[in-house]
């Protein structure tokens, strides 16, 4: 399950509190605060704090720029305009924290983002949950052939059945292991009598990849932003793609202005090399252009040729 019934309690505890504050707050996020989005078969994506809202960002951006702002008429106006010349600094104002819980593999990729804080679920105190991800069997991609770090064509038949058993067995069977070396069941539990049982931090290093862990995630917007950029992209893991389309919904919800800008210049937008603007100029002006003439490597032509829409 994706909370227990434990964690179902305390939220429903924080969500019957109200408290008075002169601080900013977001109607919309407020709906979903504590709440749970469920991501993957047991995996979530939470909210449990957040500072700030779209006119934190545009109050920032004043300050820093003084007067210069008064041909600015709009908060919009001057939120697309700091995404479109990429002014990070305003955007670093408002904070969000998120309760994630996620397969270890994909924690593993996003801990590469070191640009927030991040306190983790500790296997060395506590005894993870007999929880794993399995993937469905439309995301049981076989090893693409150009994408060397991606998956191509989905398996079928026989050979989906084989690893859809293999990973359910391993997992099963870990878990079982770990509890014979912990000599603790899942509720804490005796097995046997009279073991000692092996230390928590050692008996974790059995366990595989799918299996779940959970922690806290605080970051500021400008980093969130550049996370979602990249893991909401269509070329990023699955796994991995769907916390960020979730934290995507989260972001809509609390500054709406700084989401409509960033589904604009960047979700939406593109980035091109010198080399790639002279292209499209020469495309422009009636010019056939090839690859080989372009200055571009093969890779790049591909592309730029498939942001213009001309793939072939």
């Amino acid at each position: 399950m994706p909370i227990t019934p434990e964690q179902r309690a305390e939220i429903d505890r924080l969500r019957a509190v109200t408290a008075t504050t002169r601080r900013a707050t977001v109607p919309a996020l407020e709906e979903i605060l504590y709440e749970p989005l469920e991501v993957l078969d047991h995996g979530f994506v939470r909210v449990v704090d957040y500072m700030g809202d779209d006119s934190a960002v545009v109050q920032a951006a004043r300050v820093s720029y003084g007067k210069g702002t008064k041909k600015v008429t709009e908060d919009a106006g001057l939120i697309k305009y700091l995404m479109r010349h990429r002014h990070s600094t305003p955007f670093e104002m408002c904070e969000i924290k998120f309760h994630v819980k996620l397969p270890i593999f994909v924690a593993r990729q996003w801990i590469r983002h070191r640009t927030a804080n991040v306190n983790e679920y500790s296997a060395r105190y506590s005894i993870l949950d007999r929880e794993f991800y399995i993937p469905t069997p439309e995301n049981l991609g076989a090893q693409a052939v150009v994408n060397r770090q991606g998956r191509g064509d989905v398996l079928q038949g026989d050979e989906a059945a084989s690893v859809m058993k293999l990973l359910r067995d391993d997992s099963e069977t870990v878990y079982a292991h770990y509890e014979e070396m912990l000599n603790q069941r899942e509720d804490g539990t005796t097995i046997a009598e009279g073991r000692q049982g092996l230390a928590r931090e050692l008996a974790r290093m059995n366990l595989t990849l799918n299996y779940y862990t959970q922690w806290y995630w605080k970051v500021d917007l400008h980093n969130l932003l550049h996370f979602l950029s990249l893991r909401a992209d269509p070329h990023a893991q699955y796994e991995i793609r769907v916390y960020a389309e979730a934290m995507l919904d989260v972001v809509k919800r609390w500054v709406p202005a700084v989401f409509d800008a960033f589904s604009e210049y960047r979700l939406g937008g593109t980035h091109m090399s010198k080399t790639g603007l002279e292209v499209v100029k020469r495309l422009l002006s009636g010019e056939a252009v090839t690859q080989e003439a372009s200055g571009l490597s093969k890779r790049e032509w591909r592309e730029l040729m498939d942001q213009l829409g001309r793939a072939e």
